[in-house]
C-alpha cells in the first residue's frame, strides 16, 4: 500500500485479508495503531496517526505517547489503553486532542491482539511472558459534532419560526392582522405624523426605530443580490414575530427598516429591540445551500423625550443609528433624552 506507513511487524502481516482492510480503514480516513501493551511504546501506525502525531513512521516506532503529545493528552491516551487491557475486551471512547492549535474530536475504539510466540524484544531479553498488543483505530468526528450542532440550531430556528407563525396566526383570528409586506417610506411617514397628531392630542408617547443590516456591502459580494433579498426577508419576519399588531413596519431601503413603536417609550423600545437585534444575530440565513449569519445596527429615539417635532425625532434616530454603527455595529443605541432649553444629542 502506497499509504500505509511503516512496514508491518512480520507477526502482524499475515494475510492478504488484513492488507485489503488496512487499505479500506485508510481510504476512509482512519488512523491505526499497534502498541506494546505493557509499555505502551508503538510496534507501528499507519500513515494518518503518524500525521497527527507530527512525525515519521520511522520515528514513532519504539516511542510512547509521552515522547510524542503533551503530557494531559498522552495521559489520557495511555487511560484509554489501561481500560481495554484490564477489560480484555473492546473499548469504546473519545479523545479531544489539541494538535497545531485546532481542536480535534476523535472517537476510539480498541481492542487486544493476541501476544505473539516470540513477543517484544524487551520481554523476551527480560525472560517475561509476551505482552498483550493494543490495537487502536481512530477517526475524526469533529465534522459530524459540528454538523449536529448546526442541525440542532436551524431546528431551534425551526421551531422559532413555528412559534412566531402561530402567533400570528393567532393575531389574525382576534381581528388583529396586520398588512402582510412592510410599508414603504411615503406609507410609514404618513403614519408617523397621525401619530405624532395623536401624541400631543393625548399626552403620550411613542417611539421611532430605524435598523440597518450591517456591512451589507461585503453580504452583497459575497451571496450577491438574492442572498440581501433572503436577508430583508429575514428582517421583515423578524420584525413581524418580535412586534404588536398596532405597531407599524416598514422597509425604507434594500438594508434599511423603520418600526414606530405606538404608546412605547424609550426603556421599553430599548428593550423589545434588543430582543429583535438578538433574534437577528442568532437566525441562520440559508441560500443555495449556503448558511450564513448576518447581523444588524438599531437606533432608537422616543417623542416626546428626544424631540419635539416629526423632523428632531427623525434626526435623533439617525443619529442614534450611526452611533451604533460608529460602535462597531450590532447593538441598539438610543437618542439623548431632551432637556427643556436644550438641543436633542445622540
Amino acid at each position: 500500500m502506497s499509504d500505509s506507513g511503516a512496514p508491518l511487524p512480520a507477526e502482524l502481516a499475515s494475510t492478504p485479508l488484513l492488507e485489503g482492510l488496512l487499505a479500506l480503514l485508510q481510504v476512509q480516513g482512519v488512523m491505526l495503531s499497534v502498541k506494546d501493551g505493557e509499555s505502551g511504546r508503538y510496534l507501528w501506525a499507519n500513515e494518518a496517526w503518524c500525521r497527527l502525531l507530527g512525525t515519521e513512521p520511522a520515528r514513532l516506532v519504539g516511542a510512547s505517547d509521552l515522547e510524542l503529545l503533551p503530557l494531559g493528552d498522552a495521559t489520557a491516551v495511555r487511560s484509554g489503553d489501561q481500560r481495554v487491557l484490564g477489560s480484555g475486551g473492546v473499548a469504546v471512547g473519545e479523545q479531544r486532542l489539541e494538535r497545531q492549535g485546532q481542536r480535534q474530536d476523535l472517537r476510539t475504539l480498541r481492542c487486544l491482539l493476541p501476544a505473539s510466540k516470540g513477543g517484544s524484544a524487551e520481554s523476551v531479553g527480560a525472560g517475561r511472558a509476551p505482552s498483550t498488543r493494543v490495537l487502536s483505530l481512530w477517526w475524526d468526528d469533529s465534522t459530524s459534532r459540528r454538523q449536529a450542532a448546526q442541525l440542532q440550531q436551524a431546528l431551534g430556528q425551526i421551531e422559532r419560526q413555528h412559534a412566531a407563525a402561530e402567533q400570528l396566526r393567532r393575531q389574525h383570528a382576534e381581528g388583529l392582522d396586520r398588512p402582510s409586506e412592510l410599508f414603504r417610506r411615503e406609507h410609514f411617514e404618513e403614519h408617523l405624523r397621525r401619530e405624532v397628531a395623536l401624541s400631543l392630542r393625548e399626552q403620550r408617547e411613542f417611539a421611532l426605530v430605524l435598523l440597518a443590516v450591517d456591512r451589507s456591502d461585503g453580504l452583497r459580494e459575497r451571496h450577491g443580490e438574492a442572498g440581501l433579498k433572503r436577508v430583508a426577508e429575514t428582517v421583515g419576519q423578524l420584525m413581524r414575530s418580535n412586534t404588536r399588531a398596532m405597531d407599524v413596519l416598514a422597509q425604507l431601503g434594500d438594508d434599511r427598516f423603520a418600526i414606530l413603536l405606538s404608546g412605547v417609550g424609550l426603556a421599553t423600545a430599548h428593550n423589545r429591540m434588543e430582543q429583535l437585534r438578538r433574534a437577528c444575530t442568532g437566525h441562520l440565513v440559508v441560500l443555495g445551500g449556503q448558511a450564513f449569519h448576518f447581523e444588524m445596527s438599531v437606533g432608537v429615539a422616543s417623542f416626546p423625550h428626544t424631540a419635539e417635532t416629526l423632523e428632531e425625532l427623525s434626526q435623533a434616530a439617525i443619529r442614534a443609528l450611526q452611533d451604533a454603527r460608529r460602535r462597531g455595529g450590532n447593538r441598539v443605541a438610543l437618542a439623548t433624552i431632551r432637556f427643556a432649553g436644550v438641543p436633542a444629542q445622540a
